[in-house]
């Protein structure tokens, strides 16, 4: 169908960019600059400077950053990882494809890990917590990194969703002992294909990940061990080191959108919204995806979907309830109810405000409660940071 709001707008992504892109793809292809070249690491500097690390590597997708660092980390089978089932499956395949076994916590009220539920989770056999910080949202890291250094585990970030987030002032994956990003099209930071990354302050951490991306290659003759194939290439780096510098400002855009999703939703009784932006307290989100709880939620779904609005459900079945993973001894009754009404509305940098506005009053239209026009308790200044 045509689509009056697109929840991405790829194309209309690609002709923003569209010199710059051209120019540096000719760039890299003319060079012939495809693998492990400068590229790759001007974008593996660049990305550990903005996040303030010491180190990042560029890898194939965010899942197999994950699975590369709790190998590096030596995790494996008798080994237990706490993480949540209100995520993409990716998280705790990373942890299963180890050998390690998968400990499920429930989410609280902001859709990140419940910290009450995280030392309850703690056995002998613990070995590493892997918080989700879902939605461009962090999880509350004081107490996740509290409850590490009690019991001696080790903490790697799954931060697909929330580069350029903060918590307290520190950047997303710059906390644990490592984090790992998606730039998965989709993504604030879109590469044109599969991307992902990893960063870290141990030298020793980064040392490995070298190794294990490559094939286990000291060097063109010379083996350290078992490898893996799972380089970022020098084409979508140099694309996505071209993006970062806009990241900031695409950033404040979507914190700007998601300020007026607020402007205009919030008198809604039938639907809870995420946290509003704001530069003050601990949290500073960057709204990777904008996604409310909603009553009747497949009915608003197929009424936005026939107004020619573009939205996601993710995810209606939870990792836990997939039976072909083995995981249906967990009882988690925040996320059971989350998978049944949350949607994630557009929010891209690309969008118009009427096109914002158009999203409100469909949902108002369904709800039957007209869009609020007041002037919101969010202020302009919010809005604009």
């Amino acid at each position: 169908m045509e689509w009056k709001v697109r929840f991405v707008d790829f194309p209309q992504q690609y002709r923003k960019m569209e010199t710059e892109l051209i120019d540096t793809i000719k760039t890299v292809l003319s060079q012939g600059d495809l693998i492990l070249r400068q590229q790759l690491r001007d974008f593996e500097n660049n990305l550990a400077a903005f996040v303030g690390t010491k180190y990042a590597v560029g890898v194939s997708n965010c899942t197999d950053g994950l699975y590369l660092t709790l190998e590096a980390c030596d995790i494996g089978a008798g080994d237990e990882v706490i993480t949540v089932s209100h995520s993409f499956v990716a998280t705790v395949a990373a942890i299963h494809h180890t050998g390690a076994t998968p400990v499920l916590v429930d989410v609280g009220e902001d859709h990140n890990a419940n910290v009450k539920e995280l030392e309850k989770a703690i056995t002998p056999k613990t070995r590493a917590i892997l918080p989700v910080h879902l939605n461009g949202r962090m999880c509350n890291m004081e107490v996740i990194m509290n409850l590490a250094e009690k019991h001696k585990l080790l903490v790697i970030e799954d931060a697909a969703q929330a580069l350029g987030g903060s918590f307290k002032g520190e950047k997303a994956g710059s906390i644990g002992l490592a984090g790992c990003f998606s730039f998965y099209p989709a993504k604030t930071l879109g590469a044109t294909g599969d991307a992902g990354a990893v960063v870290t302050n141990s030298k020793e951490l980064y040392e490995k990940l070298l190794l294990l991306r490559d094939h286990g290659r000291l060097n063109k003759t010379d083996l350290a061990g078992w490898g893996y194939n799972c380089r970022l290439d020098n084409l979508q780096a140099a694309i996505l080191d071209l993006k970062l510098k806009y990241l900031p400002e695409w950033i404040r855009r979507r914190r700007e959108v998601a300020g007026l999703y607020h402007k205009y939703l919030a008198h809604l009784p039938q639907i809870t919204l995420p946290p509003a932006p704001t530069n003050e307290g601990s949290y500073y989100d960057v709204y990777q995806n904008f996604v409310i709880e909603a009553e009747n939620r497949d009915q608003l779904f197929e009424h936005l979907t026939k107004s020619g609005i573009e939205t996601l459900i993710s995810w209606p079945k939870a990792v836990h309830h997939q039976k072909a993973l083995g995981l249906t001894q967990f009882k988690l009754p925040r996320t059971d109810e989350l998978c049944r009404k949350v949607i994630s509305l557009p929010l891209t940098t690309e969008l118009e405000n009427d096109q914002i506005e158009y999203v409100a009053n469909t949902i108002g239209q369904f709800y039957s409660m007209p869009v609020y026009q007041a002037t919101s308790k969010i202020s302009e200044a919010t809005l604009r940071g």
